[in-house]
């Protein structure tokens, strides 16, 4: 008889397999493959067949859940991981059916999200989209800031050209689209010609844009991504106990395992001295 303790270990070394971890990836891969098919015109008789994929897909997801949930022992050890719960939140919402009950669009939407279970199952993808999800409140200072530059210069293009060209420049909701376009240099050049024409140094204006906005903030919000990045992978690396980071942190514990053992054997031989003196007297 199989014992819950052996079932476990085999389902952890199931889990941790890189043949299964491929496995895995692949159907994910095919999953996206047929829901982009679908959008295309395509025979009854190829829609049958995706029909029963997505079925067996939908039961290997089911199984794939259930045997990491077993591996962790607890449900409470498997739910405390945020990839682990967005998991599961993808493989049930994939038991939506996808006939043509009212249910079916949902259905069908969900399923498009199965895609980003390559993110919890590579761990590079989950690194990279750590260090977005924590970079963006950084940047979202950067980006408040930027926009109180586009305003001041929106207002300002709103008040100088919007005579010139009241598609442009009519209001400042228009200057702000505008200054957008110039940001992101499509057709910059034609708007700053146009402006030349009446104002033969607006050229200023644009080229100071440019540099505060698609220079200085830019590389302000990169410098971020690339900060915060290379702290994920310091800390993944130290999870896993690879790179220099790993060994950093390794030589700082062994140091602080080595202070703390110092301070005991001072306190020890104070003791002892002090225990001498007490006994001479």
């Amino acid at each position: 008889m199989t014992t819950a303790n052996e079932l476990q270990q085999r389902f952890i070394r199931l889990r941790e397999n890189k043949a299964f971890e491929l496995f895995v990836i692949s159907v994910i891969i095919l999953s996206a493959l047929l829901i982009g098919a679908k959008t295309y015109a395509i025979p009854k008789t190829a829609l049958q067949i995706f029909y029963v994929l997505d079925i067996g897909i939908t039961v290997f997801f089911l199984t794939e859940i259930i045997v990491r949930m077993i591996a962790d022992a607890s449900l409470k050890k498997f739910f405390s991981k945020a990839w682990n719960v967005f998991d599961f939140i993808i493989v049930v919402a994939s038991l939506v059916p996808v006939d043509d009950s009212e249910a079916a669009l949902l259905g069908r939407l969900l399923r498009v999200f199965r895609v980003l279970r390559l993110v919890s199952v590579i761990p590079e993808l989950r690194v990279l989209l750590n260090a977005f999800v924590k970079a963006i409140p950084r940047m979202g200072y950067v980006a408040l800031l930027m926009f109180i530059v586009f305003y001041i210069y929106a207002a300002s293009g709103s008040m100088f050209f919007h005579k010139i060209n009241p598609g442009l420049w009519e209001n400042i909701s228009i200057s702000l689209l505008t200054l957008f376009r110039v940001a992101t240099f499509e057709d910059w050049t034609d708007v700053m010609y146009e402006t030349m024409e009446v104002y033969p140094l607006s050229w200023i204006y644009y080229l100071s844009f440019i540099f505060i906005v698609a220079f200085v903030f830019l590389n302000m919000m990169i410098g971020i991504v690339l900060e915060t990045l290379q702290r994920e992978h310091e800390e993944f690396s130290r999870e896993h106990g690879e790179g220099e980071a790993a060994e950093v942190h390794s030589i700082e514990e062994r140091t602080m395992k080595m202070s703390d053992r110092l301070e005991r054997m001072e306190l020890l031989l104070a003791d002892l001295v002090a225990d001498s003196k007490s006994s001479g007297k």
